[in-house]
């Protein structure tokens, strides 16, 4: 009984990778570095055009900014975990590196699904009063916003890493993925789990939930606002943007409900197709997000291509 006391206090977590392809982790992990590399490379680059061009210091921007930032977290938080596993075939994390990691990776992803509700406000504002968008979204308006989204997200999540800390766990757990999630961790426990259960079941209806619903009543608003301007070319012009923000939105979650759907229905799915569907859920938004802005957004793009050719010269 000491012993799984000694255990319980300080377990042992091992992360997952893709079972069976082992001999293959070195080449798996190249892909990785690159998708990693390549949306640090984008999000800063989108936060350096609009800091360095003073016609981009514009609501919509600024919330594209606090996008790119969740980004770069999101996908600090989950590299390192990734490539260890990948490259160095190191698989075991102690629990409190596995606590903080989860903390952050929930708290990032909060945040990111609240500030592309906060986009689609910006949206909405935009297309109904475009006499009035500067004077409604002003910085410190904007500013609040993101403190609200911030203190909420930590809020939210801050409590359920004390109720993890609370209960047993076996001297070896294995998890799921290569990196630490709050529903992996509770079905590694040996104690009643329901409080946390109960717990993180409320801060996902009072986060993605709530910010989903609010997404498509904006959305309904943002259509019923275009279908009213009288010139077609006008509602297309309008429409138009919005095709980066429901590109954003669509990428956040679509992997995002097709790991929740896998994890509810796919008990007889491989563990690869798991492991593959919790990556591409914190891999592709950071990955597509940047693209997807520089290539529609023509402000932002007109500004990289610029830089590109100042720098040629």
């Amino acid at each position: 009984m000491s012993v799984f006391n000694s255990s319980a206090l300080y377990p042992r977590f091992l992360l997952t990778g893709l079972s069976g392809l082992e001999s293959r982790y070195s080449l798996i992990s190249l892909p990785i570095f690159l998708v990693y590399a390549t949306s640090v490379a984008g999000n800063i680059t989108i936060l350096f055009i609009i800091r360095t061009e003073p016609s981009l210091h514009q609501p919509m921007y600024y919330f594209l900014s606090m996008l790119a930032l969740t980004d770069l977290g999101l996908s600090t938080t989950t590299f390192p975990t990734m490539f260890s596993v990948f490259w160095f075939h190191a698989r075991e994390i102690s629990f409190n590196a596995c606590l903080i990691q989860m903390y952050f990776i929930h708290v990032f992803s909060i945040i990111e699904s609240a500030v592309l509700l906060a986009m689609a406000f910006d949206r909405f504002v935009a297309i109904r009063e475009p006499l009035r968008y500067p004077a409604i979204l002003t910085n410190g308006v904007i500013t609040g916003i993101g403190l609200a989204i911030a203190v909420r997200a930590l809020a939210l999540v801050f409590p359920a890493s004390f109720l993890l800390k609370r209960l047993q766990y076996r001297p070896v757990n294995i998890l799921s993925y290569t990196f630490c999630l709050h529903q992996d961790l509770i079905k590694t426990t040996v104690s009643s789990c329901r409080v946390s259960s109960m717990y993180g079941l409320l801060v996902v209806i009072c986060s993605m939930g709530l910010d989903s619903v609010l997404l498509l009543l904006s959305y309904v608003l943002i259509l019923g606002t275009v279908l009213s301007i009288a010139s077609k070319t006008e509602r297309v012009k309008a429409l138009n943007t919005c095709i980066s923000h429901i590109c954003a939105v669509f990428t956040f979650y679509t992997p995002m409900i097709g790991l929740s759907m896998i994890r509810r229905y796919g008990q007889n799915a491989s563990p690869i197709v798991h492991v593959l569907m919790a990556n591409i859920y914190l891999l592709v938004p950071p990955l597509i997000n940047p693209i997807v802005y520089s290539v529609k957004t023509k402000q932002i793009r007109d500004r990289i291509l610029k830089k590109f050719k100042q720098q040629k010269v």
